[in-house]
């Protein structure tokens, strides 16, 4: 009886051929493993720097707080005649008795460098996080002086002024009322990687 050899010469060469074929594959999907993996470690490590960067930027905004209360402090421990005068030397709070403002399209940190005069610049010392603040106080009117209508100002709404008053002892008239100013203070914080921030309030006093 004859027989077949189904483990011939050919059988054996097209397993070897299945065999180079297999290896091809597992190395293509090593090498996309590991593609995939570098690209995740990419992905967590950008994540972790945008975190980081996040709490920066929101520890430096947090130290603004207190430039502004700083300065709301040398505003309402002045005399409303203090305060019609600039303030460009000294130990003390430095002060702009009149506005400013940037130009059209100009950055504010563009005229913080270039536009507001530096004896103006309040700077305080660098705080456990590493952010120092700087602040600058303007009086929100035209020009140095009292408030008159050749120094206009933006004051605060008074026609409420003098309400319930009518009843007081003796019958007098109400207590005139005096306008309120307003005064604008913008803080600037500059902190770890490059951050920068800017944090601006208004106040009537």
């Amino acid at each position: 009886m004859l027989t077949s050899n189904t483990r011939g010469p050919r059988f054996r060469q097209r397993r070897g051929s299945q065999r180079g074929v297999v290896m091809l594959v597992a190395l293509i999907v090593l090498v996309l493993m590991t593609l995939a993996g570098i690209a995740l470690m990419r992905s967590v490590s950008t994540s972790g720097v945008i975190a980081g960067n996040l709490a920066f930027q929101q520890s430096a905004t947090h130290s603004a707080d207190v430039g502004v209360e700083t300065a709301i402090a040398f505003l309402t421990g002045s005399s409303a005649a203090a305060l019609q005068t600039s303030v460009l030397s000294g130990a003390g709070v430095r002060y702009l008795a009149y506005r400013q403002d940037p130009a059209a399209n100009q950055t504010w940190d563009n005229f913080w460098a270039n536009n507001i005069p530096a004896g103006a610049i309040n700077t305080l010392a660098a705080d456990g996080a590493g952010n120092t603040v700087s602040y600058v106080i303007h009086r929100m009117c035209n020009g140095e002086g009292q408030a008159i209508a050749a120094v206009a100002c933006s004051i605060s709404p008074i026609d409420h002024c003098g309400e319930g008053q009518s009843l007081r002892a003796g019958g007098g008239p109400p207590p005139q009322c005096i306008p309120q100013i307003y005064y604008r203070i913008t803080t600037r914080v500059s902190g770890p990687r490059n951050t920068l921030s800017y944090v601006q309030v208004v106040v009537a006093m």
